[in-house]
């Protein structure tokens, strides 16, 4: 048995211990199906279709930015293997607007003097096209304070701007890769509940920085910059980048702030992220006083003909308790400078392999059991909340004085299991302060211990997962618990996030604990217990 064994089996006798008769009696009813699973790990194993739906979601459909073609196309053959398998009602379900589509067409960066060579870079998602070709000395815009913004005025129109100053880059001395330790595993697993979220709330430096960043940005505007460059995140010629920027004040609430894919046109600057190393070294010869000169020129395609997103629902219509919903899901779309693969092609596939199995093994569920593949949420999971706003209710405005408004489907939803998060293995699930399906989902776990699978922690992940989107309106929405592996500094988001970093085997054994789940989900008498309701 592991230290990971060991603390769990510790912890279940001390919650029984501490709890009293019912969570007590809990553990002894309820059980797992291990027939079942042992057929779903026999399936996983000599059957498995993984690989073939990563590859093809990633080196086929490409990068998968919410209103783009390829998007479409990836939803297109994730639909197709749904009713290749029998599975009943698969279908687009549109929600919106959401907004412009944006693809990528052509793209070159280069510095040609004082000698060529090629940037490793990449324009930010809905970053227009420059007007051609722009070629000229870089300007690096040197300011520290506000007062500094008046040299620079009048002198930046046409000009290809170095937003920032050199992005220090720390040597890398361990392996990207890592998993979760057993130490870390048990440090979850003993979590104290979370006390409620605090709204963050920027420190007066923090402020001062965000006002200098917004005043920075409005001289690029009015002076009409031709392209901004800024170094990415990441290091070793890996590149974070996101969406274009738009300036806006500080103090403006998150729903407020303009976004580059808007109906209304914002006016967005031809933005492009450069590598760290190659930005770095664009600062350095300037401050040698040494000229640089740079060829910038993007290409963009924006399309405005569908403003709608969609999302990809299909289902295995239950039994008795069919009526009575359980669901498993994740993110389809991605970012745009790699294929999308840890992030999140790999967890789209985990839950289409997940259907498979219970429906080609001829499981009979009692509650209907839901897939749902979601768009934009890379921009907020503006899908995953469009659905449940749509079929289950919303929270308003003021949470505090008005209720949450519930649709009929409300009461007869059971939970929701999301895969997100990268490549690596399943090690437990985050409760989302649930203390209540503990020891129902450590029944399920134990018979998956010899695959890691053991930890369950009272936190929740601390991320905008379409898990939330159900846990803020009271439904039990849960994320598994997964080794990120090199998915913090290697992958998401990044133009490294490619087919090459998946890991099958460990995929094979998310898929296997993901079945697990919503299986014994749509099989237990009663529906998952909720939190306390949110009001």
């Amino acid at each position: 048995m592991t230290r990971v064994q060991q603390s769990g089996v510790v912890l279940l006798v001390a919650l029984a211990a501490c709890s009293g008769t019912t969570i007590n009696a809990q553990l002894l009813n309820e059980k797992a199906d291990l027939d079942v699973i042992s057929r779903i790990r026999d399936r996983e194993s000599k059957h498995s279709e993984i690989r073939e739906m990563v590859g093809y979601l990633t080196d086929v459909t490409g990068p998968r930015l919410t209103g783009s073609p390829n998007l479409k196309k990836a939803q297109q053959y994730a639909l197709e293997r749904l009713q290749e398998w029998g599975v009943a009602n698969a279908h687009l379900e549109g929600w919106g607007p959401f907004g412009r589509g944006w693809s990528l067409e052509g793209f070159t960066a280069n510095m040609v003097a004082p000698s060529f060579s090629s940037l490793i870079a990449y324009p930010k998602a809905w970053s227009p096209s420059t007007n051609g070709i722009v070629r000229g000395e870089g300007v690096f815009l040197d300011v520290k304070t506000t007062a500094d913004l008046a040299k620079f005025r009048g002198k930046l129109k046409g000009k290809i701007i170095l937003l920032t100053s050199e992005r220090p880059i720390a040597p890398n001395f361990t392996p990207p890769a890592e998993r979760t330790t057993d130490e870390e595993l048990l440090k979850l697993a003993n979590a104290n509940p979370a006390q409620g979220s605090r709204r963050f709330q920027m420190s007066s430096e923090q402020r001062a920085s965000a006002e200098l960043n917004y005043q920075k940005w409005k001289l690029l505007e009015s002076e009409g910059a031709a392209v901004v460059l800024e170094p990415g995140g990441g290091d070793a010629g890996t590149v974070y980048v996101t969406a274009a920027s738009i300036p806006a004040p500080p103090d403006l609430s998150y729903e407020q702030r303009p976004r580059p894919w808007h109906l209304n046109r914002p006016h967005v600057l031809p933005q492009v992220v450069v590598a760290g190393e190659h930005y770095n070294r664009l600062i350095r010869l300037m401050s040698r006083g040494v000229p640089v000169q740079l060829e910038i020129n993007i290409g963009a395609h924006f399309y405005d003909d569908d403003p709608m997103s969609y999302n990809l629902i299909a289902e295995i219509p239950g039994t008795d308790l069919k009526d009575e919903v359980v669901m498993i899901g994740g993110c389809l779309d991605s970012w745009h400078t790699g294929t999308g693969a840890t992030d999140n092609a790999a967890g789209v596939a985990v839950a289409l392999e997940v259907i498979r199995p219970l429906k080609t093994l001829d499981i009979s569920p009692r509650r209907t059991i839901r897939i749902g593949l979601w768009s934009a949420e890379e921009q907020g999971a503006l899908g995953s909340r469009a659905y449940v706003a749509e079929h289950f209710g919303r929270r308003p405005v003021n949470a505090a004085t008005e209720p949450t408004s519930r649709t009929r489907e409300y009461e007869k939803f059971s939970g929701y299991f999301n895969l997100d998060y990268g490549t690596g293995k399943i090690r437990g699930v985050y409760l989302q302060n649930n203390e209540a399906v503990r020891p129902i989902f450590a029944a399920w776990l134990a018979p998956l211990k010899d695959l890691g699978a053991g930890t369950l922690t009272i936190n929740g992940i601390g991320s905008n997962g379409d898990h939330n989107s159900f846990d803020d309106i009271g439904l039990p929405g849960f994320q598994f618990l997964r080794d990120f592996m090199e998915g913090n500094t290697r992958t998401a988001h990044t133009n490294m996030d490619v087919y090459d970093h998946i890991l099958e085997d460990d995929l094979r054994q998310s898929a296997v604990v993901a079945a697990v789940f919503l299986y014994h989900a749509a099989m237990r008498d009663e529906r998952l217990p909720r939190k306390s309701r949110i009001q």
